[in-house]
């Protein structure tokens, strides 16, 4: 089997291209067009863009049948959202209904629930945790099994009534009944940026892990009231260019908060499907992340 594809096989312009194909900035003509100045030794640009799209089997650390743990989709009610939401629920073997556990709301990417996310939620569930994963997309029949349908079905949702259904889902999952009430929650790109928002609008979260997100108006702020663990990839303009302002409307609101920026990573590195993936910094990313949620939701 050939050596998986890293960052370093890529241009850094071609890289920014797929963030902004990801992203919805650029549609796949777009990339293949600008990306085409790069095709060289026989690799089209639609090579490149099949190279940098995500392998869920070859990222995949956890079963979905692993005996160690136990998952089901469960729906929520979310009244002032869509109505009813949807997600991944995943919690260790040994949890009995006398359990109670550290709780974690997993946020995706703009893609819906995808593989990898349900993966991340499986591998917190061997950590110990209680973990639940939302489905944005399940107002529109759910994760499409391909990720460019899954970004055009995203980019036509209601984010007000999508972002309800997030505060919706933290409020339920937190009082599940193997859960010990405190409330912890990670995300990715929007992910991210929704722990961000979280942190703002729900005051029962107690801990916030946001990867490469977006941040908020720098006037909300002052109700952040949960510590935050900021994780950032150090070449990735689109979410950086706000963090400076942001930060320090935190620092000046006192807010509890820690970032780490992980040198020479890009958008999406603690995501082991794409080529994007850095081992070294998402090992530590999330052995960081673990601590984090241990020490906050014990």
């Amino acid at each position: 089997m050939p050596p998986r594809l890293t960052a370093q096989d890529f241009d850094q312009e071609v890289l920014a291209l797929f963030d902004a194909y990801v992203h919805g900035h650029l549609d796949r003509r777009g990339f293949l067009d600008k990306a085409q100045k790069f095709a060289k030794a026989g690799v089209t640009a639609a090579g490149l863009l099949a190279a940098l799209r995500p392998d869920f089997a070859a990222g995949q650390q956890v079963p979905k049948d692993d005996a160690r743990i136990k998952t089901e989709y469960l729906t929520f009610p979310s009244p002032d959202g869509n109505g009813d939401g949807r997600g991944y629920l995943a919690r260790p073997a040994s949890a009995t209904a006398a359990t109670r556990l550290p709780t974690v709301l997993v946020i995706h990417e703009n893609r819906g629930l995808n593989p990898h996310i349900e993966d991340i939620t499986r591998r917190l569930a061997l950590d110990g945790f209680l973990a639940f994963a939302p489905d944005a997309l399940f107002i529109v029949g759910g994760y499409p099994g391909d990720e460019e349908k899954a970004v055009g079905l995203f980019s036509k949702l209601d984010r007000p009534n999508i972002e309800a259904d997030f505060v919706a889902a933290a409020r339920w999952i937190r009082t599940h009944a193997n859960s010990n009430g405190k409330l912890g929650a990670v995300g990715f790109c929007y992910g991210g940026g929704i722990v961000h928002m979280l942190s703002t609008r729900l005051p029962e979260l107690t801990a916030g892990v946001p990867f490469y997100g977006n941040t908020p108006a720098v006037e909300l702020a002052p109700r952040v009231k949960a510590p935050l663990l900021v994780q950032l990839a150090a070449n990735d303009d689109r979410i950086n260019a706000s963090w400076p302002a942001y930060e320090a409307a935190l620092k000046a609101a006192g807010a509890r908060f820690t970032m780490h920026q992980y040198p020479g990573t890009q958008h999406g590195f603690n995501n082991d499907t794409t080529p994007r993936y850095d081992a070294a910094a998402a090992k530590l990313a999330w052995d960081r992340t673990i601590a984090f949620f241990r020490a906050q939701l014990a």
